[in-house]
């Protein structure tokens, strides 16, 4: 979990400095259409100074120590399990995994995007449903590799694994309805560059997790397995 907090505080950085410009051109924008349609602005319950400041890094940080508790969770139930690997390895695996898993592919389907509020909740069902579909072919693909290293070498194993994680993958992306709820007068530019963001946001916090989590994790089991060891006679 203090992995975790650093990871947030980076994921806040970069959030500040790259995502929040684009994030004040769309408020921008929608308060540019009100005004043509005559429309009063949406009231603000909550400050643009306090969102972008206190709020993200909060929000951020929360996110970050949950994810570190979670992720912890995951590497003790992985490790020694994904056969002769270190500690540092394990941990940039099952990160690699999750951002996989649980960031890039779902966001291949859904990117973040300007939606109507109506629709809030049918397009975060569909989001969730990709996740899900997601963790269930990276599961399975572990399965196959498992099920097939003996028989044909791990690294045609690996390869027939991955084919199948594409192939469910594809599937689901071609099943799943789309969704294009943006106004034809929305910058582009600000679109694609908050897609880049919220994807870099998510990268801070996996590589933080896979990499610092592993060197913390490798010194302490390290001086557990030291103290555990008997003294030689």
């Amino acid at each position: 979990m203090l992995v975790g907090i650093v990871a947030g505080l980076l994921a806040f950085g970069f959030a500040k400095i790259f995502g929040e410009p684009q994030v004040n051109r769309a408020i921008a924008f929608e308060d540019q259409m009100d005004r043509v349609k005559g429309e009063a602005p949406m009231p603000e319950l909550v400050s643009r100074h306090v969102q972008s400041g206190v709020g993200l890094l909060t929000g951020v940080v929360v996110y970050g120590t949950a994810l570190g508790g979670l992720f912890a969770l995951a590497f003790a139930f992985a490790y020694q399990r994904m056969g002769r690997v270190s500690v540092r390895v394990t941990a940039v695996l099952l990160a690699g995994a999750g951002f996989l898993s649980l960031v890039l592919v779902p966001q291949l389907k859904y990117p973040p995007s300007v939606g109507q509020p109506e629709t809030i909740g049918f397009r975060t069902e569909l989001f969730f449903s990709m996740i899900l579909v997601s963790i269930a072919a990276l599961a399975l693909a572990v399965l196959i590799a498992r099920y097939l290293a003996p028989r044909y070498g791990k690294g045609n194993a690996g390869f027939l694994s991955a084919a199948a994680f594409i192939v469910i993958i594809a599937i689901a992306q071609l099943l799943l309805p789309d969704i294009n709820e943006v106004p034809d007068q929305f910058p582009a530019v600000v679109l694609w560059r908050f897609r880049i963001v919220s994807l870099g946001i998510q990268a801070i916090l996996w590589s933080t997790l896979g990499l610092l989590f592993g060197v913390v994790a490798e010194g302490v089991l390290s001086k557990q397995y030291n103290f555990a060891k008997p003294a030689l006679r």
